[in-house]
């Protein structure tokens, strides 16, 4: 149950740092008002809100119906998910936007950035524009890329069968002379 209180309250944060995140960049870019920001922010991400809960909720309760043992201890993990979604999922669409136009205030750019920060943005800008640079370069030569991705696949494919042959699923060492010692059933 523990894993499932932290999965929990991961779900929780990430539906706010959306909300919240959403709002301030409505302000920064538009100019709104926290109050007029949370509005509209709501207005457009409200749907994806509910969506990520329905999904997430609709792969996680299933496993409380599981039967026998294993039930038990999936159960109380399901249960415990799918409730903390639909709790984040109401926080996201009702208290968050309230405390954003409650709390958010206009930043007007003083100009003034702690010197530590500047080198923050001009390192991360310049990773941003590799990184754009680099998807540029893979949408035209998407050929190639995707000879390298074959490759990789086989590679892999490749792989995964030599590891087959070398570690048998019996948990034997593949010799015919130990078949009998292992019992191994599924």
């Amino acid at each position: 149950m523990k894993l499932g209180e932290q999965w929990g309250c991961n779900f929780a944060v990430d539906d706010a740092i959306v909300v919240v995140e959403n709002v301030e960049r409505l302000m920064t870019q538009e100019g709104l008002s926290a109050k007029e920001a949370a509005r509209k922010s709501m207005d457009q991400i409200q749907g994806a809100l509910i969506s990520i809960g329905v999904v997430i909720s609709a792969v996680f309760l299933p496993m409380a119906f599981i039967s026998g043992s294993t039930g038990v201890i999936y159960r109380q993990f399901s249960i415990t998910i799918v409730a903390a979604m639909a709790f984040s999922v109401l926080v996201a669409i009702f208290f968050t936007p309230m405390l954003c136009a409650t709390l958010l205030k206009a930043n007007h750019g003083s100009g003034h950035v702690w010197a530590p920060f500047r080198w923050f943005n001009r390192v991360f800008e310049r990773g941003s524009h590799g990184y754009q640079g680099a998807v540029k370069k893979t949408l035209k030569n998407r050929s190639i890329v995707f000879v390298i991705y074959l490759a990789i696949v086989g590679g892999a494919g490749g792989d995964a069968h030599q590891s087959a042959e070398r570690f048998p699923a019996g948990g034997g060492s593949g010799r015919d002379d130990d078949a009998g010692d292992t019992a191994s059933e599924f």
